[in-house]
């Protein structure tokens, strides 16, 4: 039964799994998820369960996503909660007491890889899900909409797991769709866009004593990142998410000190508020390059947009905000926030390629500490978060105030 640690237990129990992303990846998560949802059916061994459906898909060799769906009566749109079952690598300078793998609980805290990103939310949505299972065996009946729990892949990569569950119409436009990312106790709305880059620099070697006969690629590249912080600073910003950044995430380029560097290679990793869009930082990239070109005579520039996320504004109209409100404020008996999340996630990727309004995020823990080593997710949160996921689950799928739009 799903007594108020149900998920609390449960995210213990997945922290031990290593599902992380490069790593072992999701093959023994998945099918422990998917063996357990069979034994609660099992369990529950009602002839109403039957129209309960149970579905995998192959994204990648070995890294299945997983969708079990409880059927409504209704032709209403239905409730979706997408949780990704990677992790980040586990990562070093985690304490000795508290390994990435252990599950240890001290001081009412999970710690573990995942803890927070996201298996603390896995959990929670699973509970929602049992609950589910047991009111329906209980009530004899389905509920008047339906309801799905999507457990993804690929989330802390290149999120072809939701890519692949929009592909395979597991999701779209319709759904009213919910991730269980740490939101530090807000419901979650907004994302600024992500767009990713390559930038190359082609130059010509030299003796490093005689640089004019050669043309130095990381200096002029140099020029390109100057240009694009400059750019960047003078951006409007968004009232809502803010400042558009910049982060040069990695870099390469020359050989020896003594050798004028003929390439140069950079990654840039760009968080888009709007009115800033890719298009906009395509022609910023494209002027830096060109102001590096005449500032380092000899060199020559290239670049590939590697990754194109729009940014998702908030839709004060969205009725399932304004269900998940009602019950997150029930529950903690406070008026929660409503905020922006500041990553890119597998509800911003549903809507931004499905022009879906009602995809959002609400889920235990803090992104503070997410991808660090002693990550940890509080109980409170936890217990928090499953009751939320359950209020809401019931107040959508059975409860008429649930009807606030299709």
């Amino acid at each position: 039964m799903v007594d108020e640690d149900f998920a609390w237990r449960l995210a213990q129990e997945l922290v031990r799994i290593d599902s992380s992303d490069p790593g072992a990846y999701e093959d023994e998560i998945e099918r422990f998820v998917k063996a357990l949802v069979e034994a609660q059916l099992e369990r529950l061994s009602h002839l109403v369960l039957h129209a309960v459906q149970i579905e995998e898909l192959e994204v990648l060799p070995g890294r299945r996503n997983l969708m079990i769906t409880v059927p409504g009566v209704s032709d209403e749109a239905r409730l979706v909660y997408i949780c990704h079952m990677d992790t980040v690598t586990l990562g070093d300078g985690w304490d000795a007491n508290t390994p990435p793998l252990g599950a240890v609980v001290c001081n009412d805290r999970l710690y573990g890889r995942g803890a927070c990103d996201m298996k603390g939310g896995l959990a929670c949505a699973i509970a929602a899900l049992v609950h589910t299972l047991e009111r329906v065996a209980a009530d004899g009946a389905l509920p008047r909409r339906g309801f799905s729990l999507i457990c993804s892949v690929d989330e802390e990569d290149f999120m072809r797991g939701s890519e692949a569950a929009i592909d395979a119409g597991w999701v779209g436009s319709r759904e009213w769709v919910l991730d269980t990312e740490p939101t530090d106790g807000q419901i979650q709305v907004a994302h600024k866009g992500r767009t990713w880059f390559e930038i190359e620099m082609a130059g010509v070697t030299a003796h490093a004593s005689q640089p004019w006969k050669g043309a130095d690629a990381v200096a002029a590249m140099a020029e390109v990142v100057c240009s694009l912080r400059r750019v960047f600073a003078a951006l409007p910003a968004h009232d809502e998410l803010g400042p558009s950044t910049i982060t040069f995430g990695q870099i390469e380029g020359g050989y020896r000190p003594y050798v004028v560097p003929d390439r140069a290679k950079v990654w840039v990793d760009m968080r888009l508020a709007p009115p800033t869009d890719t298009a906009t930082a395509i022609n910023m990239v494209e002027q830096a390059i060109a102001g590096a070109e005449a500032a380092v005579p000899g060199c020559r520039g290239s670049y590939t947009v590697t990754g194109d996320r729009p940014a998702i504004e908030r839709d004060p109209n969205s009725p399932l905000l304004a269900v998940l409100k009602r019950a997150a404020d029930d529950v903690t008996d406070e008026d929660t926030t409503v905020g922006f999340f500041t990553g890119y996630t597998d509800t911003a990727i549903i809507a931004g390629k499905t022009g879906n309004r009602n995809c959002m995020s609400y889920g235990p823990g803090s992104l503070a500490l997410a991808h660090k080593p002693n990550e940890y997710v509080p109980h409170a949160d936890i217990v928090r978060c499953q009751n939320v996921l359950i209020a809401l689950a019931d107040n959508v799928l059975w409860d008429a105030s649930g009807q606030v739009g299709a």
